[in-house]
C-alpha cells in the first residue's frame, strides 16, 4: 500500500470537512491561477531590476538570475535592504579571500525553484547548511547521490518508518529530497550559506532576515493552510508568528543524534502532517513521503 494511500485511508475515517472550493488552484493542477501567483504576475522584473543602482545589480545578480519569480515579488524589499545587500558584500569577500562556501552557488535558492510559492502545502525548517564537500544544494537537510544520508537525515528516515511501515529509504544510502520539494515541501534553512568545516559561520550575517520573510510570506499567501514542522528550537522561535488559526504547527526536538532520544522518533509529525491535509482538503491532497524514485524524477 503505498504512502499516499494509507494516509488518506486513515483520514477518511475521520470527521469529514467541507472541502475548501480553491482545492484545484491550493494544489497547483489543472494551474488556473493559484493563492500567490497574482503577485507574481502582477510584478515587472525587468522594470524593477532597471531601478537597481549598479551597486545593487552586481550584488543581486545570483537573486536576479536564480531567485524563482514566484517568491521575488515578496522578498524584493528585504533584498535592497542594507543588512542584505551588507550580507552580499560579506559573501564576495569570503569567495576573494578563497574561502570555500556552501551550498555552490547556483543552488543558494534551489528550495525557491524546486518548490514555488503557489506549491507550497509543508514546510520543513533548517538551520545551517551542511558544511562538507558534496552536501549542502539548497535544500535542507538534502544531499546529492552518491553523498550518503547524514546522521539528522538517517533518523528523519526512521521517524518516518514509523508513521508509514511501508516507506523504503533511497537506495545506495541516498538522502536526496528533490521529491518531497517538488511535491510542494518547501525545505528550507534559517541560514542559506556557509563555509566549509566551520558550522554557524555565516550566522547573524543577514540570512535570518530573508528567511524570516519567506516564512511569513507563506503564513500570509497560502491562506488555505500549509504545515509548518519546526524541529528544534530555533526553527520553533521563526514560526511564533504563524497564526494557528489558519496553519498546522508541529513541533519537536531536532533529529540530530544530540536531541533525536528526547523525542524525535515518536513525533509522528509526517503522518500527522498528511491527516490534517487530508482532512482539511479531501482525498489526494496528501503528501507522497516516498523517496525510492530514480535519479530523473527525483531532478536530479
Amino acid at each position: 500500500m503505498s504512502l499516499k494511500r494509507k494516509a488518506a485511508e486513515v483520514a477518511t475515517s475521520a470527521k469529514k470537512t467541507k472541502t475548501d472550493g480553491s482545492i484545484t488552484s491550493f494544489f497547483g493542477a489543472p494551474k488556473p491561477k493559484p493563492a500567490g501567483a497574482s503577485a507574481a504576475a502582477k510584478f515587472d522584473k525587468d522594470a524593477w531590476v532597471k531601478k537597481l543602482t549598479d551597486e545593487q545589480k552586481e550584488l543581486l545578480q545570483l537573486e536576479i538570475d536564480t531567485l524563482d519569480d514566484s517568491w521575488l515579488p515578496h522578498l524584493k524589499e528585504v533584498l535592497v535592504s542594507p543588512q542584505f545587500l551588507e550580507l552580499k558584500r560579506f559573501l564576495q569577500k569570503e569567495v576573494a579571500s578563497g574561502k570555500t562556501v556552501y551550498p555552490p552557488m547556483k543552488d543558494v535558492y534551489s528550495w525557491s525553484r524546486h518548490t514555488p510559492l503557489n506549491t507550497v502545502k509543508a514546510v520543513i525548517l533548517g538551520q545551517d547548511p551542511y558544511h562538507g564537500p558534496n552536501q549542502a544544494h539548497g535544500l535542507c537537510f538534502s544531499v546529492r547521490p552518491p553523498t550518503a544520508a547524514p546522521p539528522s537525515l538517517r533518523n528523519i528516515y526512521t521517524a518516518l518508518k514509523k508513521d508509514y511501515p511501508d516507506f523504503e529509504a533511497p537506495p545506495n544510502k541516498g538522502g536526496l529530497l528533490t521529491p518531497w520539494a517538488e511535491r510542494g515541501v518547501l525545505m528550507i534553512n534559517t541560514v542559506l550559506t556557509v563555509r566549509r568545516s566551520e558550522a554557524n559561520s555565516h550566522q547573524g550575517k543577514g540570512w535570518e532576515q530573508l528567511t524570516q520573510k519567506v516564512i511569513d510570506t507563506v503564513a500570509k499567501v497560502r491562506t488555505n493552510g500549509v504545515v509548518f514542522l519546526a524541529w528544534g528550537t530555533p526553527a520553533a522561535n521563526r514560526v511564533k508568528g504563524v497564526p494557528v488559526d489558519k496553519h498546522l504547527i508541529l513541533k519537536s526536538v531536532h533529529p540530530s543524534p544530540l536531541s533525536a532520544s528526547r523525542g524525535w522518533f515518536d513525533c509522528g509529525h509526517f503522518k500527522k502532517t498528511n491527516e490534517w491535509l487530508v482532512k482539511r482538503y479531501g482525498k489526494d491532497s496528501e503528501i507522497d513521503w516516498n523517496l525510492n524514485v530514480n535519479p530523473e524524477e527525483a531532478g536530479v
